[in-house]
């Protein structure tokens, strides 16, 4: 049975893709519909065809799962960062574990037996928000020209306004309405992709959640940013503000930092532990995103190594 673009059907979400999406089955035919959680009934409209197959847009939620919760965020089905919102987080752990032993069994090889003699179960978070000491924002205008900065929507470079993240520190809302603030006031302009103009790219905000020491560094088309010492004097309001620099990145690409940081304000780096070692991070150093989990997740490690 094949169903036609933009009808309507009703199914059961009885799994989980892959990426997050709800799984459903109507007479044979398998239906993919994202921001449904398993064990919704709901109504789909269909967005793209398969032969076997096809993914549908959630349009109305008929019998709500009991795994549904009410997600914290609104722009939550708009944006491409969260997929599980709308899934509570006891659920999302099953889902991840199921995930990681499939992948052993399906990829890996190894027989469920295997997997299960030795796979114990999932280590999760206190609580799911607020965990990620990094960001990166993408800045841009709206139709009305005014600039923004906030994530990209699902699967799309067009950005949705949005500056206070559920996943990142509460201090990232008001570093990017300071420096919304500043572009605004001294006529600093947005990058625009499809004509590579324009100054500012993103903005990358890295907090050490030990330390508590922040950072700010701002990606621009050029070499230097207009009345600099007006947007330092803004962020060190900021509590915890110790690093604030520009990366150089003019190419005409979707990398997003440049290889060359300037300086503006500070040490360049900022300083947090992991347990009791101390990191100094760079714009450019690479560091787990989630403190909490990593501590736990190295602990861990640490106990099966039985180092002596």
């Amino acid at each position: 049975m094949k169903y036609e673009k933009n009808e309507i059907v009703t199914v059961t979400i009885e799994d989980i893709g892959s990426e997050g999406e709800g799984i459903g089955r109507v007479e044979g035919f398998t239906l993919f519909v994202k921001d449904a959680v398993v064990g919704d009934t709901v109504e789909a409209r269909i967005v793209k065809n398969k032969k076997t197959y096809a993914y549908g847009r959630l349009e109305k939620v008929l019998v709500p799962s009991p795994f549904r919760v009410e997600p914290k965020c609104v722009w939550h089905r708009q944006c491409g960062g969260c997929q599980l919102q709308s899934c509570s987080y006891e659920r999302q752990l099953v889902f991840k574990q199921d995930k990681i032993r499939n992948s052993l069994i399906r990829i890996g090889g190894f027989t469920p037996e295997q997997v299960d003699a030795c796979m114990e179960p999932i280590v999760g978070m206190e609580d799911p928000f607020r965990y990620r000491n990094k960001a990166q924002y993408p800045v841009g205008t709206d139709r009305e020209g005014n600039v923004v900065a906030g994530f990209y929507a699902a699967r799309t470079h067009n950005i949705i306004a949005h500056t206070d993240c559920w996943l990142g520190p509460v201090e990232n809302e008001t570093i990017l309405n300071c420096i919304l603030e500043y572009m605004r006031e001294n006529k600093v302009s947005a990058y625009d992709e499809k004509t590579g103009t324009g100054l500012v790219r993103h903005i990358l905000i890295r907090k050490g959640f030990a330390s508590g020491e922040i950072m700010v560094c701002l990606v621009i088309n050029g070499r230097e940013i207009p009345r600099a010492d007006r947007l330092v004097k803004g962020l060190i309001q900021v509590k915890g503000m110790t690093s604030v620099s520009i990366s150089v990145n003019t190419e005409k690409t979707n990398v997003i930092m440049g290889t060359e940081i300037v300086n503006l304000y500070g040490p360049g780096y900022i300083e947090d532990y992991i347990g009791n070692i101390k990191y100094q991070i760079s714009p450019l150093s690479f560091y787990q995103v989630n403190p909490e989990q990593t501590e736990k997740l190295y602990k861990t490690a640490l106990e099966y190594a039985g180092l002596t």
